[in-house]
């Protein structure tokens, strides 16, 4: 399969022009282009820049408002919700750690719910702005039902991931970025794509058989069997249930919904600031003892080092802001249907 590369920065101009094009409200353009380019930036593929045709079909279809009008609703001192207003998901859930973070610097720790919402892309880029404040960031989403119920044929819960991120004292934060799968529904689109097989861990067809072929694939293993399910429950359980939402087995299909129709995604956030239980130098300084420590362990035979969750993502951040994004030449085709000025990105 052909790659191209492309310069962030062009790439990440040439999305917000088109956007800007669609009448989409400024901050909404701000953070749904920084979002996808920052992810694919850290190897994220599933939920960067390959979403970008998806996205300008669905603000084309009205799926999603081009300018939302949010109603925050502050319930207590550490606590409130957000109706998204059929927004784009990756705007409103900036409000909302936003939000979280003044709350937590005033009472120590605060949680936002939102409902309404669309899909929000990588969870990491939420908790990251948390941790840029040196708060500790979580965030949470649900979306529709993909991963197979532990005993079932069927998916009752989506891939629901969990992020928690902290700042450290020498380096970009520590991130946790996971889906309640073993993969992301996207990663299964991806092979599909490039027509390769799967491994048989990832995915059941229609009558929960394994499967390594992707366009057999109707749901995902949970990650670490029913450990995973229950932690995409517990997911659920702060989004859909306390943001007062669908749960996932009620959310519409990603691309199988016609693009008229909203999904009404749930997001959950929660902040928590350090400072109010240590120092904020000290904080960090454990934190970063910690990942040293697990670093510099002794490696199985083959293993070139030891790295804690987040690692690789540094690593591929660091060569992509040098060498460009990779992306598939039949992906940057839809780029091109869509402006050929993204020609200009090409590295």
């Amino acid at each position: 399969m052909e790659l191209i590369k492309l310069d962030h920065k062009l790439l990440l101009q040439k999305m917000q022009e088109v956007f800007k094009s669609k009448n989409v409200c400024a901050d909404a353009v701000v953070h749904v282009t920084n979002s996808m380019v920052q992810t694919s930036l850290r190897g994220v593929d599933s939920h960067g820049i390959h979403l970008f045709p998806h996205y300008c079909k669905k603000i084309d279809g009205g799926r999603v408002s081009n300018d939302p009008q949010y109603s925050f609703t502050k319930t207590g001192a550490s606590a409130g919700f957000i109706d998204a207003a059929d927004g784009f998901g990756h705007h409103v859930g900036s409000v909302a750690i936003e939000k979280a973070c003044e709350m937590a610097s005033e009472t120590g720790i605060a949680a936002i719910s939102v409902r309404n919402s669309s899909h929000f892309g990588a969870a990491a880029y939420f908790a990251l702005q948390a941790a840029n404040k040196n708060m500790i960031g979580m965030a949470f989403t649900n979306a529709d039902a993909l991963v197979k119920a532990k005993g079932s044929t069927r998916a009752f819960f989506g891939t629901n991931p969990i992020c928690l991120t902290t700042p450290l004292q020498n380096e970009e934060p520590f991130c946790l970025d996971m889906a309640t799968s073993m993969v992301s529904w996207n990663k299964i689109k991806n092979y599909r794509r490039e027509g390769a097989e799967i491994p048989d861990s990832w995915a059941y067809d229609g009558d929960g058989k394994i499967v390594t072929n992707p366009n057999d694939a109707r749901s995902l293993e949970p990650a670490g069997d029913y450990k995973g399910f229950g932690l995409g429950m517990m997911v659920d359980i702060f989004c859909g249930i306390l943001a007062n939402g669908l749960i996932s087995k009620d959310i519409l299909a990603m691309y199988e919904t016609p693009l008229d129709e909203a999904r009404k995604v749930s997001h959950f956030f929660m902040v928590i600031d350090p400072s109010k239980f240590l120092g904020v130098d000290e904080f960090k300084g454990n934190m970063q003892s910690m990942v040293d420590r697990i670093r510099d362990m002794p490696r199985q035979v083959g293993v070139d080092e030891v790295m804690v969750p987040g690692d690789p993502e540094k690593k591929t951040k660091a060569i992509r802001l040098v060498d460009g994004i990779p992306i598939l030449k039949e992906i940057f085709d839809d780029f091109l249907a869509i402006s050929p000025e993204f020609q200009k990105a090409i590295k």
